[in-house]
């Protein structure tokens, strides 16, 4: 694959080219999901592609095929180059330059043969059993929307005119369970789910499944509430999608643009003192980790926040030349077009507070265990989502709510975050403890 991705950068060179950059992917994909025990879908798929990028001057252009013979990687490179003799020149359109090349060489615990071996009538097992145990945890579940198992892999291979190359493999497996529990006419779903680089590393199915029931059976009998300012609890499944803002506001593509409520901000406080947000695309084994990234510059890890105060962005070669910085190794892409921000493994920093602790600390507030529809404005930091959990009352969980809304400024959330668990645990490239944010407006009836 290296040897293929140079021979194609050298051909766009020798076709007219300034720089060339070249992504060839080869991989393999599985899915299954079972309902009531009985196989739904099945899905077993493998791809490879080869991508390009060139640079005629300022101007740049891509194309990518599937096709890896002779005259299919011909028409790939003369694809790219004519798209690129007809774009608009861009002052900062380039690749990155030679010195910010490299590896971070953290590519360990990203590939393990276990999930590639194993047999697609035992994946489908063990989505089976996850299903079952949440089945069998109580008399209230009795029906479900499914079980399900994933798996793929993926080799890497990136060369580029300025004399890079390298490559790595991925793999990962997930296991989930979605079931419905019903009582007194009322019917209320959740689910759970484990996420792992390795099989061996993966949650018991019979866990994944209790613990998926256990949370739909937490949410019988619902009420709506009357609207008030309380303080406010996230989980850490929730707590994630308020990381996944944090990241597009910080993200160089949103900056340059002044798309976001952070621009201008460096060196500011923006937070908490309490909080500190790191992206580390060099974690071992982490979801987001990989040791260069999608322009060929080494991963590295990005304090974004530290005590509260504004320290960096997270940049590509491109957005980082739009405001004076050098790149985060934040570059990322699918196989054509310019790069875009990627996260590495993106996290709230967790505190000392067991989850328990966080909830005791509160008289009477909201516990936020999902969020629905996607009411955030990144200009602004206004934030506004439907949601349901636990209502707090004197310090434990008191009742189930529904049909509510969360409302606030992500600004100022930010700011109000008093308390932090230290309840990190990775189920993807983005992670947070649960967190308490001091008030916040609760919309119900």
């Amino acid at each position: 694959m290296i040897e293929l991705a140079n021979d194609v950068v050298s051909r766009a060179i020798r076709r007219g080219a300034a720089d060339a950059e070249c992504t060839v992917v080869e991989g393999e994909e599985f899915s299954a999901s079972v309902r009531l025990g009985e196989v739904e879908t099945v899905k077993e798929a493998g791809s490879k592609r080869i991508g390009l990028r060139v640079l005629v001057g300022r101007r740049s252009g891509s194309s990518y095929t599937s096709d890896f013979s002779r005259s299919g990687i011909e028409t790939l490179v003369d694809s790219a180059i004519a798209l690129a003799r007809i774009t608009s020149e861009d002052p900062c359109a380039g690749l990155p330059d030679a010195a910010e090349l490299g590896a971070s060489g953290c590519d360990s615990g990203l590939y393990y043969d276990d999930v590639v071996g194993l047999a697609a009538l035992e994946k489908i097992d063990l989505a089976r059993r996850a299903e079952r145990a949440a089945l069998e945890t109580d008399s209230r579940i009795g029906n479900s929307e499914g079980g399900g198992f994933e798996s793929s892999w993926s080799r890497r291979a990136f060369a580029n005119s300025r004399g890079f190359q390298g490559e790595y493999r991925r793999s990962s497996c997930s296991l989930y369970a979605v079931p419905v529990a019903r009582d007194a006419g009322q019917m209320e779903r959740d689910y759970w789910y484990s996420l792992s680089r390795s099989l061996a590393r993966l949650d018991p199915p019979e866990m994944v499944g209790r613990i998926a029931a256990e949370r739909a059976l937490r949410r019988l009998g619902a009420v709506k509430i009357e609207t008030k300012r309380v303080p406010v609890v996230f989980e850490p499944r929730t707590a994630r999608t308020l990381l996944d803002n944090l990241f597009e506001a910080v993200s160089g593509d949103s900056i340059y643009r002044q798309a976001s409520f952070l621009a201008g901000k460096l060196g500011e406080t923006v937070a908490a003192p309490g909080v500190t947000v790191v992206d580390d695309g060099t974690m071992p084994g982490g979801f987001g980790t990989s040791p260069f990234d999608d322009e060929g510059a080494p991963t590295r890890r990005t304090v974004v926040i530290r005590g509260g105060v504004l320290e960096n962005y997270l940049l590509n070669t491109y957005t980082a030349r739009k405001l004076g910085m050098k790149t985060t190794g934040n570059a990322a892409r699918s196989l054509a077009g310019n790069p875009g921000i990627g996260r590495g493994n993106f996290y709230l920093e967790p505190g000392v507070y067991r989850p328990e602790e966080i909830i005791a600390s509160i008289d009477e507030g909201f516990l936020v265990t999902e969020l629905i529809g996607f009411g955030v404005n990144l200009v602004t930091g206004d934030y506004s989502r439907g949601a349901s959990g636990l209502w707090i009352r004197k310090g434990k969980p008191a009742f189930p709510v529904h049909e509510v809304t969360v409302a606030g400024n992500l600004g100022q959330m930010l700011q109000d975050i008093e308390m932090a668990g230290s309840d990190l645990e990775f189920r993807g490239p983005v992670a947070a403890p649960t967190i308490k944010i001091r008030e916040m407006t609760v919309g119900g009836r």
